[in-house]
C-alpha cells in the first residue's frame, strides 16, 4: 500500500512540475522590427569552441540567416515546392524525397534509405502551417515566428531549395560565440528573462502574452524594446544573429557519425540555462520533430571576380580616331 502510495505522489509531482504547453491557433501581432530575410557574413578566422574553450580555425568566409526560418517563409517555400512537384501531402504530412544516407551496419546506426521522408506533419499540436482550400496558411499572429515540427529532412530540404544549407555544428558556434571569444552565452555571460525565451523565464513573458506560457516569441523579439510592460535586452551575438539561445533548438548539418542522427543546438523555451550554452548540443534522428526545434539556414559566400576586358578596335576606327581626335 505504501508502494501505491509513493508512486501516486511521484506521479502528482511530476504532473504538478510539468510545462503546459501552449499550442493556441491564433495569438496577438507582435512587429519586432527586425527583417527575417536578413543575412551576416562570419568572416573567416580563429574561434573557440565547446566547453573547454577549444581553439578552433575556420578558412572561410559564409553567411547565415540572423534569425531562424519565420512559419511564414516557410509557407512559401510549401508552396513553390508544391507547384514544382518536389513535395507532396500525404494524408496530413508533409512528404518529399532525400537521397538516402551510407548504411555501414555499425551498432545502433539507423538505416536511411533513400525515398520519401516526413518533412512536417500538418496535424500535429503546435504546427501552425495549415493546407486549407489547396493553400498554406499560418495561423494568425504566427507569420513572424519561428517554425517548428519540421524535420531534419524538412530543413535540409528548405535549404536545398534555395541553395542555401544546414550550418556545421562549427559554423554554428562561431556565428554564436563570436572571433576569440569565450562567453557562454551568444550574448554574454549572464542569463535572465529579459533576454530570451527559455524555461524559466516564461514568468516575465505572460505579461505581454499571457496564459501558462510555455511556446515561441517573434523572431528577434528579444532586442532591447519594450513591449507594454516588457522591457527586453538585445540578444545578438557578436555577429548580430538573435535567438542563437533560446526560444526553439536548431537543426545542424552535420551527421553524427556512423549512427545518422543531426545535432541540434541553442536550446529552446522549454528548456533550462545550461541547455543554451554555445557548446551545448542535442541530437535525433532526422525524422524527428517537435514543438520547440526549428532550424535556421548558412550559405557559402559567392566570390565574384573581376575581369578587365580589352576593347579591340578594328584598323579604320584607329586611323579615324588618329584623323579626326575630337570625335
Amino acid at each position: 500500500m505504501k508502494k501505491l502510495i509513493y508512486i501516486a505522489f511521484i506521479a502528482l509531482i511530476s504532473v504538478g512540475c510539468s510545462t503546459d504547453i501552449v499550442v493556441n491557433n491564433e495569438t496577438a501581432v507582435i512587429e519586432t522590427g527586425v527583417d527575417a530575410d536578413s543575412w551576416v557574413t562570419i568572416p573567416a578566422g580563429t574561434f573557440f569552441s565547446k566547453m573547454i574553450f577549444h581553439e578552433d580555425v575556420i578558412d572561410y568566409d559564409y553567411e547565415m540567416m540572423i534569425t531562424h526560418v519565420t512559419n511564414a517563409q516557410y509557407a512559401k517555400f510549401l508552396t513553390e515546392a508544391l507547384e514544382k512537384g518536389m513535395i507532396k501531402i500525404h494524408e496530413d504530412s508533409i512528404m518529399g524525397d532525400y537521397k538516402g544516407e551510407p548504411f555501414d551496419e555499425y551498432l545502433h546506426e539507423e538505416e536511411i534509405p533513400a525515398g520519401e521522408k516526413l518533412q512536417m506533419p500538418l496535424s500535429k499540436p503546435g504546427t501552425h502551417i495549415k493546407f486549407i482550400d489547396n493553400a498554406f496558411v499560418v495561423d494568425k499572429g504566427y507569420d513572424n515566428h519561428p517554425v517548428v515540427n519540421v524535420t531534419w529532412f524538412g530543413a535540409n530540404s528548405y535549404a536545398e531549395f534555395y541553395g542555401y544549407r544546414l550550418p556545421l555544428e562549427r559554423e554554428w558556434e562561431k556565428a554564436a560565440r563570436g572571433h576569440e571569444d569565450t562567453r557562454a552565452y551568444p550574448w554574454g555571460d549572464e542569463i535572465s528573462s529579459k533576454i530570451t525565451n527559455f524555461g524559466s523565464g516564461k514568468t516575465a513573458l505572460q505579461r505581454v502574452i499571457g496564459g501558462n506560457v510555455a511556446r515561441t516569441t517573434p523572431v528577434g523579439y528579444y532586442n532591447g524594446k519594450t513591449y507594454g510592460e516588457f522591457e527586453t535586452e538585445d540578444n545578438r551575438s557578436p555577429y548580430g544573429l538573435y535567438d542563437m539561445g533560446g526560444n526553439v533548438w536548431q537543426w545542424i548539418g552535420d551527421d553524427y557519425a556512423d549512427v545518422h542522427y543531426r545535432y541540434m543546438k541553442g536550446g529552446s523555451f522549454s528548456n533550462y540555462e545550461y541547455n543554451l550554452f554555445v557548446w551545448a548540443r542535442n541530437s535525433a534522428g532526422p525524422s524527428h520533430n517537435s514543438i520547440n526545434l526549428g532550424f535556421r539556414c548558412a550559405r557559402d559566400v559567392k566570390v565574384i571576380e573581376e575581369t578587365t576586358e580589352t576593347e579591340v578596335l578594328d584598323p579604320s576606327q584607329v586611323e579615324e580616331q588618329v584623323i579626326n581626335p575630337e570625335n
